[in-house]
């Protein structure tokens, strides 16, 4: 188990003076660009200004979790006409680009890219006492920024890239989205030198080590359906022994065991601290109206995705918790007590279950069943239900059992995208919910913030919308 000094006091050191950039505003900031950045004790605390910005509502503070489950059969939305339905659109598929969901985290996105960029930039010339940290932290931020923009074309498709700081943004008008074929192969030159900067442990609970960019790169190269590359660096990830699957599936995400051996990467939050500013609204707009004070009912857990557990699952009533009313709610969250919005889970990114089973849909995919089975069944071992010793139509079983392994954690949707299965799968899933909806190709992308085409009418909209 990881025992180091966690990130949270640095974060919630920079929270009063950290620096706000995005595409669509001029900075604003309590500390003047150019007269900062001259020393590594400024370097650090932009560093963890750029982690800050993951606790982020548009990010995974609320929207990225959302994002990658809402749309898919795991979840649905309550009432979807709350918070002026930008909530239920996602649900539905009648996203609008004025939704605040997408437009807060194509915003948040874009100033966490430009925090990364800024470090990138100043960071040459300041002199560490340690050469080492200083390549550590330019591998972080490549890490980061890879992370938000296989975020962004996942959800967009064509996004502006931007690898410079911006200090005029004027600068960028006129731009218009960079095809996204150019932005993957950005990603993977951000993740490819944050795997050769980045230690093989951190220096601190939280920070980005070398298996994350190494997790990352690899689900990047599934994305892509470069199995062999996907391959090669899921067991680089494994044979380092530096990620185990713990003994009980649901210890992985107690406040109580953060930082554990299963969490390669996880955005911090922390309950009770600075006014309850370092925590999340998570819980509370994730949680049934009748369940929790203020809850509002997103993202909730469907009664389908219940009835796939096996009654004897351990996962069953700890992963999807059934509470005092007719629904469901993440069993990976744990209730804020101190304030609604002060939910101290962190949220997983990145863990070695996910690991264990991309490998095993890849080796599978590649023809190794037996390695795809035993990779299958260490996680079903834990779950303590059957082992599964038919290869037949394996890839549908494995495909299943990420679901019921990572359902909250934002993987479903992505999945369904890239293995070309969403729009049957939703279909269906409608139409067992006697849902009259059907989903067109055009909303297999978000739309493109409103915002962002009235700043600058080169970003043009996705067809469709």
């Amino acid at each position: 188990m990881k025992t180091r000094n966690s990130l949270y006091i640095l974060i919630f050191t920079v929270l009063l003076s950290s620096c706000d950039f995005s595409l669509d505003q001029n900075p604003i900031t309590e500390k003047d660009g150019d007269k900062f950045y001259k020393t590594e004790v400024e370097i650090e605390e932009a560093v963890t200004g750029a982690y800050s910005m993951l606790r982020g509502n548009g990010l995974y503070g609320t929207n990225m979790p959302v994002l990658g489950e809402i749309p898919s059969d795991n979840t649905f939305d309550e009432v979807p006409a709350n918070d002026g339905g930008n909530y239920g659109e996602l649900d539905e598929f009648t996203t609008i680009p004025t939704n605040s969901v997408i437009s807060s985290n194509w915003r948040e996105s874009y100033r966490t890219i430009q925090r990364c960029n800024t470090v990138l930039n100043r960071i040459t010339d300041i002199a560490f006492k340690n050469e080492e940290v200083k390549i550590n932290r330019m591998g972080e931020m490549k890490f980061i920024r890879g992370l938000m923009y296989f975020n962004m074309v996942r959800l967009f498709g064509d996004v502006p890239l931007v690898i410079t700081e911006t200090t005029d943004v004027n600068d960028h008008f006129g731009q218009g989205r960079t095809d996204l074929n150019l932005i993957y192969e950005q990603i993977i030159i951000d993740l490819e030198e944050a795997i050769e900067e980045l230690p093989v442990k951190g220096d601190m609970d939280g920070r980005v080590e070398k298996g994350a960019a190494q997790t990352l790169l690899a689900k990047v190269y599934l994305t892509l359906d470069d199995k062999v590359n996907a391959k090669k660096y899921l067991d680089e990830v494994i044979n380092s022994n530096q990620y185990q699957l713990l003994e009980k599936g649901e210890e992985v995400f107690t406040i109580a065991n953060k930082g554990n051996a299963e969490v390669i990467f996880a955005a911090k939050f922390a309950s009770g601290i600075n006014g309850n500013a370092m925590g999340s609204q998570y819980y509370r707009m994730c949680s049934p109206s009748g369940h929790f004070a203020g809850g509002k009912g997103h993202n909730i857990p469907t009664q389908q995705l219940y009835n796939l557990y096996d009654d004897n699952d351990a996962r069953k009533d700890q992963f999807v918790l059934p509470v005092e009313t007719i629904y469901y709610v993440s069993g990976k969250m744990e209730a804020p007590v101190t304030d609604q919005n002060d939910c101290g889970s962190d949220y997983v990114i990145l863990r070695y279950a996910d690991v264990v089973l991309m490998s095993a849909e890849i080796e599978n995919a590649l023809g190794n069943t037996s390695l795809a089975l035993e990779r299958l069944n260490s996680i079903r071992r834990r779950s303590n239900v059957s082992e599964v010793t038919s290869t037949t139509d394996l890839e549908a079983v494995i495909a299943e059992e990420r679901r019921l392994e990572l359902v909250g954690e934002g993987h479903r949707w992505f999945d369904l995208l890239r293995t070309g299965k969403a729009i049957e799968v939703m279909n269906a899933h409608f139409e067992e919910r006697g849902q009259n909806i059907t989903v067109p190709e055009f909303r297999l992308l978000m739309p493109i913030p409103q915002s962002q085409i009235d700043t600058d009418p080169a970003i043009k909209q996705n067809p469709g919308y």
